[in-house]
């Protein structure tokens, strides 16, 4: 490396990596005028596919989303000061049906020749060097070169720049989780702390034995296709032909039911005029506030107003026959009412049906209040609450939910710009918007009648007592279930202090900023690392889920201004001003 030849590191080789060398492809000949330029990839996974996406897991996972709604490229819809470069979504490359829900492995291979196509469109002179290794820690003044350092490597890598692109991460367990995994080796037993399920030792989760699974969302998805079909079992129709291999689930969690289907119709129509009371102006209002603000008090009614509106602005323009006014009548009066309790009564007398309104509390808790009187009673009416969903998610006559769905990414795209807002929105949001493909809950269906599923109702709590594992729920009242086994069917929470990564634990060491959250701090205009005075590193940046700039979904829908675009070339084109002027300066 010459002496006048800039350096960046980019740790993380997956698609936030990726995305960020597609930007910096695409900025590089407006903004680098410099002799050459290394970039170095450290990453011990594939690049393009990561951990996540990597070829090696089971085909019978799937993505959660249709293979025409995903895409690593950016459109007119992206706001952002670098260049469209527009390319083939999923199934367009691919070659497959747009309704598809792909596995893992073929958007694996999507995202190698994502990676592929943009280190081919890097002017000459930039050049990326793949390490196949982990980085353990950043060092080197901020006025400085930073020294990179890789696993298994004795000298470090010299970088003009750093960028965090980790990804999701591995986490140490909390004060609850020590205590069950501590109970369980004193005992015996078995527990399986929040991971990434193809990559938790499943072997361990005997055939016929109970197991306790806490967690109904994409993860328990994920246990569920891997101890079934993954263990020998099959579908024949709607029923399901057990093995034999398949250990019981007894699931549970907050809400006591799985996340919502994903909708399996298409949009057809106007689309509503979204943003309409959540836009830029109120983010930039909330940020202008010379005290904080607080979400519930003051963000959540404008998201709500907002979600509101996209809904009856369907209901109103496409189902009219459903409402007893005017839309232009409504709208009006719907702009002018601000609280909840205004707004439900304007509702109630323009909608008749109450299955049209939307009650974001009710779907945010439905089984609040509700009790069944026995466990199998239980089981019949959360068989009765699935099919529901999945009819309702399917039939384009409650197209105001799709609606709601185009609102939740709008409103996402706001949320991004206030920073950390707390961990109940996105699991709130995941829960509406990015639940499993409807087969899914339909395979879910069959192995409830099966008996290999067995559920256990809202407000899961477990102990460990008696050298075994027990839980309960609100929902049955006295109902208690007892297992040797339990697994925390969800991710890691993306917190810095308690990340397994060297790399991020030694940054909290040195005093980055993070949020009463635990992530990470990050400028919003180009994602710098904060240190805890508020003052942005001038040669670290940082990306994903662990900062406070976390983007919704792990990918972007077309023509929806994806937020992880915007960041991407915000830090991509920061990153080459720095490393052009630095160039000039080294020539000169």
């Amino acid at each position: 490396m010459s002496a006048h030849r800039p350096s960046l590191v980019i740790v993380g080789a997956g698609p936030r990596g990726t995305g960020l060398i597609e930007r910096i492809a695409a900025n590089a000949p407006e903004l680098y005028a410099g002799p050459g330029l290394d970039i170095h990839l450290v990453d011990p996974h594939p690049p393009g596919a990561g951990r996540i996406w990597r070829p090696a897991q089971s085909p019978l996972l799937w993505m959660n989303s249709h293979a025409e709604d995903v895409t690593m490229f950016t459109d007119e819809t992206v706001d952002m000061a670098g260049p469209v470069r527009e390319g083939p979504t999923l199934h367009e490359w691919a070659g497959i049906d747009g309704r598809t829900f792909a596995d893992r492995r073929l958007q694996g291979a999507y995202l190698s020749w994502v990676h592929e196509r943009a280190v081919a469109e890097l002017p000459p002179g930039v050049v990326v060097h793949h390490h196949p290794r982990r980085a353990l820690r950043v060092g080197g003044s901020p006025q400085g070169r930073q020294q990179v350092w890789l696993e298994g490597r004795a000298r470090p890598l010299l970088a003009d720049l750093v960028v965090l692109a980790l990804g999701h991460l591995d986490a140490e367990p909390d004060d609850e989780q020590r205590e069950l995994g501590a109970y369980a080796r004193e005992h015996g037993l078995v527990h399986l702390p929040p991971d990434f399920t193809a990559d938790s030792d499943l072997s361990r989760l005997a055939p016929g034995e109970p197991v306790l699974v806490r967690g109904f969302g994409l993860a328990f998805v994920d246990l569920m296709v891997l101890l079934t079909e993954g263990r020998g079992g099959r579908y024949a129709g709607d029923t399901y032909v057990p093995s034999g291999r398949e250990p019981v689930l007894y699931v549970g969690s907050r809400r006591g039911v799985p996340y919502h289907s994903k909708i399996g119709y298409d949009w057809t129509g106007e689309r509503p005029p979204l943003p309409r009371f959540f836009g830029p102006a109120e983010a930039d209002g909330l940020l202008a506030r010379p005290g904080s603000f607080d979400f519930r008090r003051d963000v959540w009614p404008l998201v709500e107003k907002e979600l509101g509106f996209a809904h009856y602005h369907r209901l109103f323009t496409v189902h009219p026959d459903r409402t007893t006014a005017a839309w232009s009548v409504f709208e009006e009066k719907y702009a002018a009412v601000d609280d909840p309790a205004g707004r439900a009564a304007l509702v109630a007398s323009a909608v008749p049906d109450p299955a049209d309104r939307l009650d974001l509390a009710a779907l945010d808790r439905p089984l609040e209040g509700v009790r069944y009187a026995s466990y199998a009673e239980l089981q019949e009416g959360l068989r009765g609450y699935v099919e529901s969903d999945l009819s309702r998610r399917h039939d384009p006559s409650y197209s105001p939910d799709l609606a709601v769905f185009l609102g939740l990414l709008s409103v996402y795209g706001q949320l991004v710009r206030l920073g950390d807002i707390g961990p109940w929105w996105h699991g709130f949001f995941s829960y509406l918007a990015s639940g499993p493909p409807g087969p899914r809950l339909r395979q879910l269906l069959a192995l409830s009648r099966a008996g290999v599923v067995r559920f256990l109702g809202a407000g899961m709590t477990v102990g460990a007592e008696g050298g075994v594992f027990r839980a309960s729920g609100a929902t049955v009242p006295g109902f208690v279930v007892e297992a040797r086994a339990l697994v925390e069917a969800r991710l890691p929470e993306p917190t810095v202090g308690r990340a397994r990564d060297p790399l991020l634990r030694e940054l909290h060491a040195d005093g980055v900023a993070e949020t009463p959250d635990g992530l990470l701090r990050v400028d919003p205009a180009d994602g710098r690392i904060l240190d805890r005075a508020g003052r942005p590193h001038p040669r670290r940046f940082a990306l994903g889920p662990h900062t406070d700039a976390r983007a919704p979904g792990a990918f972007t829908r077309p023509r929806t201004g994806g937020p992880a675009f915007r960041q991407n070339d915000a830090t991509a084109r920061a990153a080459l001003v720095f490393l052009s002027a630095l160039s000039g300066r080294a020539a000169a």
